[in-house]
């Protein structure tokens, strides 16, 4: 059931499905475009095949039927989502002991939290990043300009509308920032030092928004063990171009790694 919480200055939509106590709750983490709908029932399909465990979806301000963000975002919009409204919605909705699981911006928060060196970022259990990127490729750059052509040329606009409120407002927040000139020298390496918990890194070898060496250097900062999964003729959503595949290696590495 979709309920409401008011974190961050404003109202975040959520679904909390309660599971298996004994397990650490699974947190899911959007892309850049993404919402709850949007994930097309992955979470509960790793949420079952992993035991039961409790998930929560939610759409951050600006996405889904949140409310909307401040624009044009700052480029610190995803360390700003980390280190402030996450913390704030853990603890609104008396969750610990997450397991982050993220896609793209997602997997960029999520690694920003483990990262960040506070009591909330210490007692991360788990990180499973999904297509994520920890600072700006000309291969990123070049697939948001090309998704802002498509949005200008085609009914892009329409189709998001059955996922978001606001769906213009919801692509600019984030096309804007990632072409900013500014933006360019965005960079999160500085925080997987003090990364200490596992890692799964999942990736598609055909994904339009980056490269295997994202993966090569969050496997290179981080502390905690590191495992990946590199998948062929994945895009930028693996889960949902290999779903089965990746649900069940999900599946694998939480019995592994988190009980």
């Amino acid at each position: 059931m979709r309920e409401f919480v008011e974190v961050g200055g404003g109202s975040i939509e959520y679904e909390w499905r309660r599971g298996d106590p004994r397990y650490p709750p699974l947190v899911f983490l959007h892309e850049g475009l993404g919402s709850i709908d949007l994930w097309r029932g992955v979470p509960l399909d790793i949420a079952t095949a992993s035991g039961g465990r409790s998930v929560l979806t939610y759409a951050r301000h600006g996405y889904g039927r949140s409310d909307p963000a401040r624009l044009p975002r700052p480029t610190t919009y995803m360390h700003d989502e980390a280190d402030l409204v996450l913390p704030e919605l853990l603890e609104a909705l008396e969750i610990s002991r997450p397991i982050l699981v993220g896609h793209s911006d997602g997997a960029s928060i999520a690694l920003l939290l483990a990262g960040s060196g506070t009591e909330v970022g210490d007692s991360v259990s788990g990180v499973v990043c999904l297509a994520p990127h920890v600072f700006v490729e000309d291969e990123s750059i070049a697939g948001i300009e090309a998704a802002r052509t498509t949005f200008d040329t085609t009914d892009m606009v329409d189709r998001m509308g059955g996922y978001h409120s606001d769906p213009r407002a919801t692509f600019r927040g984030w096309n804007d920032v990632w072409l900013s000139t500014d933006f360019r020298s965005w960079d999160i390496t500085d925080r997987l030092r003090r990364i200490v918990c596992p890692v799964l890194l999942v990736q598609g070898d055909d994904d339009q928004y980056g490269t295997y060496a994202q993966l090569d250097a969050i496997a290179a900062g981080v502390v905690g063990p590191v495992e990946q999964l590199r998948v062929a003729g994945a895009g930028h959503s693996p889960h949902l171009d290999a779903r089965d595949d990746v649900v069940a290696a999900v599946a694998h590495w939480l019995a592994v790694n988190a009980g």
